[in-house]
């Protein structure tokens, strides 16, 4: 177990690097990682799953003694990273496709990654969770609601459709975990810390099935999509901080509420893209860029924010 928990550790900082090196083989062998396609959703579960064995009730506490920061955190989440998409999108006059595929992760959650950010940065760890928990927990209704709402000038959306896609594979896996470590909390307590581990393999594998049918359409945008996600993420994490000041929060409320909204679940967005979207794997190709690319400015943002004073409002 000690060397399972080393090596999750070891490939949770060094997550980005796999990332990056496994989408690139993927791009030289795609008939060999096309196999993964079908399973983008299953893979998505599972790292669902590995979020619900490892949350509490305890979890949840921060709402009734933070609410305030949470409400904040939870309602930037879908209201400043979808704008963000479609002014982004409209700015640069992207592609049909592509500007469905940045609406649609900006569409999405908070990924699990902000938590460890956030915790890096001398943040609210505990509001991290919390935002993460309340907004994937809503993504059912929220996702589909946003994503329809931004998205629909350029194609058909069935809402009802995503709706019953995100619950099977968002809120259903989730639901089994905490279940499982409720009624399994001693046995379940050390495996859940290997999670992360299962996690990072099944996101990459998520990445290389996106690589390998999108591989010509990546090459020909890759700088364009890279620019629009890179400034998706960063305005994510300036406005996010941004909005949590205005309303007062503390520096420690801010930064988490900040890497909150900045970081999306772009393992969603990838998963809804492969089940809305077959016809057309390129919508898929912005969650795959956000996937590795919030996994290196998160760190650099976490270090930023060390050097910022995290008082705790009274």
């Amino acid at each position: 177990m000690s060397f399972l928990l080393k090596l999750t550790q070891f490939l949770n900082k060094t997550f980005a690097i796999w990332v990056v090196v496994f989408a690139f083989i993927a791009a030289q062998f795609p008939e060999t990682f096309k196999i993964f396609v079908p399973w983008i959703p299953y893979l998505l579960g599972i790292v669902m799953l590995g979020m619900g064995l490892t949350l509490t009730f305890k979890d949840f506490a921060e709402v009734t003694r933070n609410p305030k920061a949470v409400i904040i955190g939870v309602i930037a989440q879908f209201i400043v990273m979808p704008l963000i998409a479609f002014l982004l999108v409209k700015s640069f006059q992207l592609p049909p496709d592509l500007a469905i595929g940045v609406i649609l992760v900006g569409s999405c959650p908070g990924g699990t990654s902000s938590n460890v950010m956030t915790f890096l940065a001398r943040g609210n760890t505990a509001l991290s969770v919390a935002c993460t928990t309340i907004s994937t927990l809503l993504a059912p209704v929220l996702t589909p609601a946003v994503f329809y709402l931004f998205a629909s000038q350029w194609l058909d959306i069935n809402a009802g459709a995503m709706f019953i896609s995100v619950l099977k594979i968002v809120l259903l896996p989730i639901f089994v975990g905490v279940i499982i470590r409720t009624f399994l909390k001693e046995k379940i307590e050390q495996f859940s810390q290997t999670m992360p581990l299962v996690s990072v393999v099944a996101i990459v594998l998520i990445v290389t099935a996106v690589v390998s049918v999108s591989k010509d359409r990546i090459i020909e945008s890759g700088l364009l999509i890279f620019a629009i996600v890179a400034l998706h993420n960063g305005l994510g994490y300036l406005i996010g901080y941004a909005v949590a000041r205005l309303f007062k929060l503390s520096n420690f409320d801010s930064k988490a509420v900040s890497i909150e909204v900045g970081m999306q679940n772009s393992g969603l967005g990838a998963a809804l893209a492969a089940i809305h979207f077959k016809a057309n794997p390129v919508i898929a190709v912005p969650s795959a860029v956000f996937s590795f690319w919030h996994n290196i400015s998160g760190p650099i943002l976490a270090m930023f924010f060390t050097t910022i004073k995290s008082e705790r409002m009274k």
